[in-house]
């Protein structure tokens, strides 16, 4: 099944075939609006992060939530895995992003340190850095299994709304409410 996902403006989530049309499943269990939704590479689970502070994990052969991640203060902004599928970040208005272990549900890091929402947040392929973007005008370089913050990227006069890696995980690429974007060597 090819499924695609929909962000709703009310507290659920849809997963369709992309080639029928259908609807498959009807993902509801938050409180509040979701904010974003992604699936893990192999398309058996997705996460939804949400306004109401939780991302909840999916199982999607059955629809149901196998796991409701917490521990934000304010709302959840951006939700990602790794590329294996084994980790989940988080991205929150409270201006920390969170690591989960996607089996067991246990927070095994917080990144702390910018001084703005977080809106943007990325693994990257060999799930050894995350990148944060936020409304402190700045982006963050974190080592994944140290939780240490390698490197800030400033530069941008404005929100950054976005980032990404390259796929060799060397190169950042950031955008911002300032209108430009700037490619970043680490």
């Amino acid at each position: 099944m090819s499924e695609g996902l929909v962000i709703s403006d009310i507290s659920l989530s849809q997963a369709w075939d992309v080639r029928s049309g259908k609807c498959t499943h009807t993902l509801s269990g938050h409180l509040g609006e979701i904010s974003s939704t992604q699936f893990n590479f192999t398309n058996d689970l997705c996460i939804s992060g949400s306004i109401d502070r939780t991302c909840k994990v999916w199982d999607m052969q059955s629809g149901k939530c196998v796991n409701t991640l917490i521990g934000h203060e304010d709302e959840i902004l951006d939700v990602s895995f790794n590329a294996t599928g084994s980790k989940i970040v988080t991205a929150s208005a409270d201006g920390t992003s969170r690591i989960f272990n996607t089996a067991t549900g246990a927070c095994e890091s917080i990144f702390i340190g910018h001084e703005g929402e977080i809106s943007k947040v990325c693994f990257n392929q060999q799930s050894t850095h995350v990148l944060t973007a936020s409304s402190d005008k700045t982006a963050r370089l974190w080592a994944l299994e140290t939780g240490e913050c390698l490197q800030v990227l400033e530069g941008h006069t404005d929100e950054i709304f976005s980032c990404a890696f390259n796929y060799e995980g060397d190169t950042i690429i950031t955008g911002s409410k300032d209108n430009t974007c700037r490619v970043w060597k680490h």
